[in-house]
């Protein structure tokens, strides 16, 4: 199949899910394509991760002619136990300030999803 992204072989620490939520943080507007290109999947598997995030009520979206404008609960409990109390916003702020601290660009969905992040954990930074 042409466009598939080769499998990871082995365990990572971050989900498929954290990532495409924190791809949709870095852009709202991003396209479903661009999401499976950056995170490494399959365009089916990025809308199965969508369509459990937004059946859990950790994402929304709104159609906006032919495409879609994303929205993060970011006061949203995360759901193992082990992170009982931490927030999507936390886990998102790691992301992001990652990707920053690598040095990738800075748009103004990054600002703002940084932005966002901060203002919904007090403290964390």
């Amino acid at each position: 199949m042409v466009g598939v992204p080769e499998p990871h072989n082995g365990w990572t620490f971050v989900t498929n899910h954290a990532r495409v939520l924190a791809a949709i943080a870095e852009d709202p507007n991003v396209r479903i394509r661009d999401i499976a290109a950056h995170c490494r999947l399959t365009e089916r598997a990025v809308q199965r991760i969508i369509a459990d995030l937004e059946r859990d009520g950790y994402l929304s979206h709104t159609r906006e002619g032919r495409s879609n404008t994303y929205r993060i609960e970011p006061g949203k409990v995360l759901r193992h136990p082990a992170e009982a109390g931490r927030t999507v916003a936390s886990l998102l702020s790691a992301l992001i300030e990652d990707e920053v601290g690598r040095g990738a660009e800075t748009t103004p969905a990054t600002a703002t999803a940084t932005a966002t992040t901060a203002a919904a954990e007090p403290g964390t930074q």
